[in-house]
């Protein structure tokens, strides 16, 4: 067969990255073949793909994890499409895993039927090697002023031919009235594709949501298909990190006395904001993401995450007293961790004629190295060691390159071939390694070094946590929440069949496009 589905959502962050991954592992342990697509993502959190080329290339970080949720190794043909902000007015194209171009308002026109042909082409191409093929919308469909060039929501689904359905958060409020709107927003053809709904993150009685749920079939000709429960733990691989609570997940008490406490900076282009999930896994430890000042002296271990623009990122961090707090924190001999773009901004000088094009500008000084982009962006998978012996795993995004260093400045890192990564001086850690949290017993030993200079002595790391288990775990809780609260028959004729002929028009409907 080649099946597909679109699933579309009322707003951004309504559960479509999750829906989709859980749908996936449904079909996988239904002995599917089945893949994901996401034909333009637009997301500073991406993972590092190796092409056939055996060259490194970047996707979204969701469409990674919906690929393993199919049991599939990323493909850069998953996501073709990926728009990295560097600013509101401007954003990086990487196009199937290449960076090529920035696109502003201005000229997206012209780019955008060389993305929509790529895009089109990659799911063609999904299509005919698997079973099924699991789409994933971006924003709402319903955003009727760009319809006209969309290759992503109902666009893609009328050049596929794509059953769709539209999942809206209660959580949020208004749920009935969005979705109702959506479909009301779209033209004929496109209504003519919508074929159900889903409700995500219900907490209470469904004896209360029912009446409503008959009044919107009632009102539109088409069913809801499910309602998701409330998850607490579905935390892990965040699509951006504005999904996040202040707190990460739900911390499981400490195997010793002592808490540890991590406060992870939100920068305003944060990047690969996943990777500090990984110590968000282990008992005992607090991650939380702040833009208080007063918080980063209360906290053991201070993180800088990466960033898409680190100069201006930087500029913000000064501008709103954080990099004072900073450097506090640092004086005070507390651990300091700057992961890629945040490494950067501990440098002495940055000197950035690439990406922000500002020259050289002084770094917050706290590691003895200089920084120079470079035009070529270093995209690649990264393995070595740490401490000589402690096997890690990562991969790197940047165009940032280490350019000077103190002689002597020990790396954190060690890549296969026995060359340094990243520095350490004192109690203040740099690496361009993103996810090299995810490597078990790295995480532990650098926990517990942090722990003994925060003087944390009553923390104990925990012996049995398995990052990879966790992602397994969560993955699986994606496709029992399908199995169990989805009418999956209805889902499997919608993917077998397209969408059920004779679905009403809503009015008043949008012009032809």
């Amino acid at each position: 067969m080649s099946g597909g589905l679109l699933v579309a959502g009322t707003t951004s962050d309504a559960g479509k990255s999750v829906l989709t991954a859980g749908i996936c592992r449904w079909l996988r342990r239904r002995g599917v073949r089945v893949a994901p697509f996401k034909a333009q993502n637009m997301s500073n959190n991406s993972a590092v793909v190796v092409g056939p080329d055996g060259r490194g290339g970047e996707i979204g970080r969701a469409q990674a994890m919906q690929a393993a949720a199919c049991g599939l190794d990323p493909d850069l043909r998953f996501n073709p499409v990926l728009l990295k902000p560097g600013s509101d007015h401007a954003s990086q194209v990487v196009l199937l895993g290449e960076a090529v171009d920035t696109v502003t308002a201005g000229n997206f026109r012209e780019l955008r039927p060389r993305l929509a042909a790529t895009a089109n082409s990659a799911l063609a191409e999904l299509r005919a090697e698997y079973d099924v093929v699991i789409c994933e919308g971006a924003g709402s469909p319903a955003e009727i002023n760009l319809r006209a060039g969309d290759y992503v929501n109902m666009g893609l689904a009328r050049h596929a031919g794509l059953p769709a359905i539209v999942v809206g958060d209660i959580d949020r409020g208004g749920v009935f009235a969005s979705m109702f709107g959506t479909v009301a927003l779209l033209d004929p053809a496109d209504q003519a594709l919508v074929a159900g709904f889903v409700i995500n993150k219900f907490r209470g009685d469904l004896g209360l949501l029912r009446p409503g749920l008959d009044m919107l079939h009632q009102v539109t000709g088409r069913p809801t298909l499910g309602v998701l429960p409330w998850a607490l733990d579905l935390w892990l691989d965040a699509e951006d990190s504005l999904a996040y609570g202040r707190v990460l997940g739900r911390p499981a008490a400490p195997r010793g006395t002592d808490w540890l406490d991590v406060a992870v900076v939100r920068l305003p282009r944060i990047s690969n904001a996943t990777d500090v999930e990984a110590l968000a896994t282990e008992p005992g430890v607090r991650v939380r993401l702040t833009v208080e000042p007063a918080e980063l002296a209360a906290a053991d271990l201070v993180v800088l995450p990466g960033s898409k623009s680190t100069v201006a990122d930087l500029a913000w961090l000064r501008e709103t007293g954080l990099a004072d707090a900073v450097l506090a924190h640092a004086a005070a001999g507390r651990p300091l961790l700057g992961i890629c773009g945040g490494f950067q901004m501990l440098s002495r000088a940055i000197h950035d004629p690439v990406e922000s094009r500002a020259g050289s500008v002084p770094g917050l000084g706290l590691l003895p190295v200089e920084i120079t982009f470079d035009p070529r962006k270093t995209v690649r998978r990264a393995a070595g060691t740490a401490a000589g012996e402690v096997p890690v795993h990562g991969y790197e995004i940047h165009h940032g390159q280490v350019s000077a260093a103190d002689p002597g400045l020990p790396p954190l890192l060690r890549y296969a071939d026995g060359t340094g990564e990243g520095a350490r001086l004192g109690a203040v850690y740099g690496t361009h390694w993103h996810g090299a949290f995810e490597s078990d017993a790295f995480r532990r030993r650098f926990l517990t070094e942090v722990a003994e200079l925060a003087g944390r002595t009553g923390f104990k790391v925990a012996p049995d946590t398995a990052f990879a288990a966790a992602r397994e775990r969560t993955l699986d809780l994606l496709g029992d929440l399908v199995e169990e609260h989805l009418d999956t028959e209805a889902l499997w004729r919608l993917i077998e069949s397209g969408p059920p002929p004779g679905l009403p028009f809503i009015p008043p409907g949008a012009p032809t496009a």
